[in-house]
């Protein structure tokens, strides 16, 4: 992995290619993003950098915070991410990462915190079955349903899927197609969906796939 930034998820388009085409692409305010910290091998034992995103009054901070950024010499910032990148070694504290890092045609991971959809039942949460509507199977029937054997293990087994919180984790998206890039207002467009609300912090990087 080379490349890495924060971006904001604006909402979904649609973009019509030269052919006539309809591609569903998701734009992300890209950056741009601060190197805020520099891990290296001799010191940390692994090498990485720290990026800052979304400036924000040091007043509604920490302490501890606003002396990091003081010591970086950078203006204060909303959201931190750390990345371990190969290149890590050649970037330094200050540097800015912009959208056009990256290329229209290039493979993405998308990274992103899901709607939280609160405490969901079996049907909304895993696609469960409801009971059958006859007698018998009442009153309720989008409960779980049986639970297996009683006398034997007379326990329920762990990760039974059964109701409960349902979202507000995260989930990272692969292999997602760079579609369209406006280096000027900082947006890219990837193809397909991307986990989470329209404001919600997303992390792109470089695809693990090949």
């Amino acid at each position: 992995m080379k490349k890495a930034i924060i971006g904001k998820k604006i909402g979904m388009t649609q973009i019509f290619t030269e052919t006539g085409a309809v591609i569903p692409v998701t734009v992300i305010e890209a950056g741009p993003c601060v190197v805020a910290q520099k891990k290296t091998v001799d010191k940390d034992g692994y090498s990485a950098v720290q990026l800052g995103f979304c400036d924000i009054a040091e007043k509604k901070l920490t302490n501890p915070l606003v002396g990091h950024y003081k010591k970086a010499n950078i203006s204060a910032k909303k959201h931190l991410k750390e990345f371990r990148l190969d290149n890590a070694d050649e970037l330094n504290v200050g540097d800015e990462i912009k959208a056009d890092a990256f290329a229209v045609g290039e493979c993405v991971d998308v990274t992103g915190t899901t709607k939280g959809r609160g405490y969901s039942g079996v049907i909304k949460r895993w696609n469960a079955h409801r009971l059958r509507m006859t007698h018998g199977t009442g009153p309720v029937h989008r409960q779980v349903g049986s639970m297996g054997a009683c006398s034997s293990p007379s326990r329920v087994y762990k990760n039974k899927k059964m109701a409960g919180q349902y979202g507000n984790e995260q989930v990272t998206v692969l292999n997602l197609d760079i579609v369209k890039i406006d280096a000027e207002k900082n947006l890219i467009a990837v193809k397909g969906a991307v986990p989470g609300a329209k404001g919600q912090i997303v992390f792109i990087r470089d695809t693990v796939k090949a």
